[in-house]
């Protein structure tokens, strides 16, 4: 499995070893405000954790754990995601998707792994776009999905909350 860096951060795919932290960052009703509007439990947590687990089995891609490389706290996760959606459009392409721990945004570090992230499919996967989907009052992602060249392509809802789908080109390199 593939491990990234950047000039501040490590990035692993998720392993069991993550379970606590994630435990606490998904309790956090200020990260999950935007992504489902309410804490998980720790059930809800482990089989996330199982889900992302598979994924890297089954697909060969998934969520990283992002941590600092100075200090190995744990940041948050960034990914290349296939959870197959039910919803309208429904994705065609693989799905980025991030989160930063509330006491580490502001700091470009959601930015820093995304790029990481990103340039890791541009070279690796062949599919011309990747997509994302956020939240339309969740500035911040949106701003940094912009940043990184995403574009703003069709409204839906999803689970009964209404999200704003983003697509970006694969970047050629040359």
């Amino acid at each position: 499995m593939t491990v990234l860096t950047t000039d501040r951060l490590t990035l692993t795919p998720v392993a069991v070893g993550d379970m606590d932290e994630l435990i606490g960052l998904w309790a956090d009703a200020d990260f999950t405000r935007h992504i489902m509007g309410r804490g998980l439990s720790e059930e809800e947590v482990w089989f996330r954790l199982l889900r992302d687990l598979g994924h890297w089995q089954a697909k060969g891609y998934g969520n990283w754990t992002i941590r600092e490389s100075d200090t190995g706290a744990y940041v948050g996760s960034v990914g290349v995601l296939d959870y197959r959606r039910e919803m309208t459009p429904a994705f065609d392409a693989p799905e980025l998707g991030w989160g930063v721990a509330p006491a580490f945004q502001g700091q470009g570090l959601a930015y820093e792994a995304l790029q990481a992230a990103l340039a890791w499919t541009d070279a690796y996967r062949l599919e011309p776009r990747t997509v994302c989907m956020i939240s339309p009052d969740n500035t911040p992602s949106i701003k940094l999905a912009e940043r990184v060249g995403y574009r703003a392509y069709a409204e839906t809802d999803y689970k009964e909350s209404r999200v704003t789908l983003f697509e970006r080109p694969r970047a050629v390199a040359g």
